[in-house]
């Protein structure tokens, strides 16, 4: 490790495989301080579908990257990458460690591969002509176009959001470069979180069901209400899928079994793409207290190399 190198935990994982439960523990261990990857909790008032850490959860740990813009606001990948280096040095002035925490592809490999993003430039016409041939050719046609530019990158994201593909293409075509992790000014500790497929698909019904109960509808109904679905959160899954129930399209079961549906297709994507990363640390968290002292013991060798 060159000494300069500020050290930074990820703690990656699908959704529902207890990635945030063992970062906390281990943020009390190793005195951290966690920052969300998760593109929709980045949202306010988007609290429920997007399963937002709550403060009793936090159990007195700092978090950063939850609520900080609001949902008509735009927030890309830039500006998810800007925002966390900033975080980073402000923890670690604090004297420290910062985890990342969450399961957000395309944030992921910008902040490990280093991709270089062209500045804060915008592609305004490649945009609009992308959003023109959504409507006229569809997404799945667009998103083709992307898996042939960068394979790697359009299965790192969600297919079925155009937000996510307009801005990958954006990447694939204007500022696709990337510097090798060694030459990163972070040394980067990579554990991924996994479960059993069984298991985790049993843990995301029943968070589907939790959610429901918790009044993902109702919240749905009012942001809606308040910002229409256009805003780029609502495109997300365990909101894009209440609105046709809202307007009376499909029925209040078919709504819960896509959100099921699409959120397993969603964490299976999750964890293909980040078993394709290097250097990292597999910890499977079917028994938590295991799990907890493998990545315990993992972080003591990393800090102490």
């Amino acid at each position: 490790m060159c000494e300069e190198k500020k050290q930074v935990i990820f703690i990656l994982g699908a959704t529902g495989t207890g990635k945030s439960d063992i970062a906390i523990k281990l943020a009390k261990r190793f005195n951290g301080e966690i920052i969300s990857a998760d593109s929709v909790q980045i949202f306010k008032e988007f609290n429920i579908g997007s399963a937002k850490i709550t403060e009793r959860e936090m159990n007195g740990i700092k978090h950063y990257g939850l609520d900080i813009i609001s949902p008509n606001e735009e927030f890309s990948v830039y500006d998810y990458v800007e925002y966390t280096k900033e975080k980073i040095e402000e923890i670690t002035q604090k004297g420290k460690i910062p985890i990342i925490v969450g399961g957000t592809g395309l944030y992921i490999k910008s902040l490990i591969e280093g991709y270089n993003f062209g500045g804060t430039e915008k592609h305004d016409d490649f945009r609009e002509q992308l959003e023109k041939d959504i409507k006229e050719y569809g997404l799945e046609k667009v998103y083709n176009r992307l898996l042939k530019l960068d394979y790697n990158l359009a299965k790192s994201i969600d297919k079925h959001n155009p937000v996510r593909v307009i801005r990958a293409l954006e990447i694939a075509t204007f500022g696709s470069q990337k510097t090798k992790q060694s030459d990163c000014e972070y040394d980067f500790k990579q554990l991924v979180i996994t479960l059993e497929r069984p298991l985790l698909y049993q843990k995301i019904n029943k968070r589907v069901d939790l959610m429901i109960k918790q009044g993902l509808v109702e919240e749905v109904k009012n942001l809606y209400m308040k910002y229409g679905d256009n805003v780029q959160p609502m495109k997300a899954i365990g909101y894009k899928e209440v609105l046709p129930y809202l307007k009376g399209d499909i029925s209040f079961d078919e709504m819960v079994e896509l959100i099921k549906q699409h959120t397993r297709n969603y964490a299976k994507r999750q964890m293909t793409f980040l078993r394709k990363l290097n250097e990292t640390i597999i910890i499977d968290n079917s028994d938590k207290n295991l799990a907890l002292e493998k990545a315990s013991m993992e972080i003591k060798k990393w800090i102490k190399k």
